[in-house]
């Protein structure tokens, strides 16, 4: 029998590291609960109408179509048995278990709203389509009502746009919709002028984009305040509702009339980490991360990797390695070097060593700044490399090149490509979490039904 490897995730880690073993003589179960691979660094542009979701997430069968030693599985993996070796799954509608010689646990990171989970159905986040879908629909939605309105103090709320949080997510949706009011919507509405939309950027840290130094998060803010977007930091959030937002900062309490706000303030290890943890002995962080060997094993179990954004793990600084993109590649990489490693033979445990290729954010159109070793840019020079670099990490040649045409569309001229925003993707979440799980219901309305009418004679319903 050929050696098992269960991979938990197709975001960047797991993506990388069965590519990395096309060759080798395994046997790769793909578990992940979306049928899509989610190139999450423009998922801001979904939102604002520049990309399509299919532009930013490919099919995950067809990106790994040549790869013949893959099986993709639809699925959320509710427990790891370290004694027998097994994942349990719960799939859609139905539940299975999938045997490991070696696992790899890259499911990505979550929202966190910092014990504040009730703010989430007020200002969503921005981790999955979902959530753009969602965004997309309150942002175009919120000019369509306040063009309806009647009284200013509606308008207003209606025209303000808070986002939590003044990292790259943060600020890049910022500038967007920044650019939305002030470049493409104007002249478009008869009763309300969109140049008078408030978009209010807020963060608890003293600055913008402040891993990336103090001269590029200078000239970020000055950026984002010329183009019309209000920065606050040192400004925490302390209650977020259907109307509005309040904050503390060193001028007191305040409440910010807002119908759309956006969360992007911070990440979380998903839940699976929990149960991981739990199984195992691993430790987590405060972020619920797991911390890991040098070789992104988990302690006592080298059977087992955790990567990218679920992992713990110090970087030469001594600080624990950002959950970005190219610490989820390169951890992918690595992990399946030390399988390949492992069935031929050879020593294992070599340390995973991060290279880090710098950081990038846009800021508006012809203007990002990069931080790549020592070099600082700025600009219409950083928005070049900001193209580049993504356009290289986008999967698939079909992506990149109706994304430059959607770009050219959105950054040389004043539309949007993607501006289609319906009722279903505005509250389709709430609907959901009041409606239940679909396939639990439907697998109990179908069991009552075959069983026999109950009480009155109707079938029985589950929340």
């Amino acid at each position: 029998m050929r050696h098992r490897v269960v991979v938990v995730g197709a975001g960047f880690g797991g993506l990388f590291a069965i590519k990395a073993l096309r060759r080798a003589d395994v046997d790769i179960t793909l578990i992940n609960g979306t049928a899509y691979h989610l190139f999450q660094p423009l998922l801001y542009q979904v939102a604002t109408g520049i990309l399509s979701e299919g532009e930013v997430a490919p099919p995950i069968r067809e990106v790994l179509k040549r790869q013949k030693n893959v099986d993709v599985r639809l699925g959320w993996v509710q427990a790891v048995d370290v004694e027998a070796k097994t994942v349990s799954v719960a799939g859609p509608g139905i539940d299975y278990t999938v045997e490991y010689d070696t696992l790899i646990v890259a499911a990505g990171a979550s929202q966190s709203y910092f014990g504040n989970d009730e703010f989430a159905d007020h200002a969503p986040g921005m981790k999955s389509i979902d959530d753009a879908l969602e965004l997309r629909a309150r942002i175009f939605g919120a000019f369509e009502v306040a063009d309806l309105q009647t009284d200013p103090e509606a308008v207003e709320r209606w025209l303000t746009f808070v986002i939590v949080g003044a990292g790259p997510t943060g600020t890049e949706m910022a500038g967007q919709i920044a650019e939305l009011a002030h470049r493409t919507l104007p002249g478009q509405y008869r009763r309300i002028d969109p140049h008078k939309a408030r978009i209010i950027l807020i963060d608890a840290l003293g600055a913008v984009l402040n891993t990336f130094g103090d001269r590029l998060s200078s000239r970020a803010q000055r950026q984002l305040e010329k183009i019309g977007v209000e920065v606050r930091v040192n400004t925490k959030v302390v209650g977020v509702d259907s109307t509005g937002i309040e904050v503390e900062s060193e001028r007191g309490r305040e409440r910010i009339g807002s119908m759309t706000k956006v969360w992007a303030a911070g990440v979380a290890a998903p839940p699976l980490a929990t149960k991981l943890s739990e199984a195992t002995g691993a430790k987590t962080d405060r972020a619920g991360r797991m911390l890991v060997e040098k070789d992104t094993t988990l302690p006592g179990h080298p059977e087992i990797f955790v990567l990218g954004d679920m992992m713990n793990l110090a970087g030469e600084d001594g600080r624990p390695l950002p959950g970005v993109a190219q610490v989820a590649i390169q951890s992918g990489r690595h992990a399946a070097d030390q399988i390949k490693r492992r069935l031929a033979g050879k020593e294992t445990g070599q340390p995973f060593k991060y290279f880090d290729k710098g950081s990038l954010a846009t800021i508006s159109r012809f203007s990002a700044v990069a931080s790549i070793g020592k070099l600082r840019l700025s600009g219409f020079t950083a928005w070049v490399v900001w193209v580049a670099v993504h356009l290289f990490y986008l999967v698939g040649f079909k992506n990149r090149v109706t994304a430059v045409l959607h770009w050219a569309v959105s950054f040389l001229g004043r539309g949007r490509s993607e501006r289609v925003a319906t009722q279903q993707q505005a509250f389709a979440r709430q609907a959901i979490r009041a409606y239940g799980d679909p396939f639990r219901r439907e697998t109990a309305d179908r069991a009552a039904m075959e069983s026999g009418p109950a009480g009155d004679g109707e079938a029985t319903r589950v929340p």
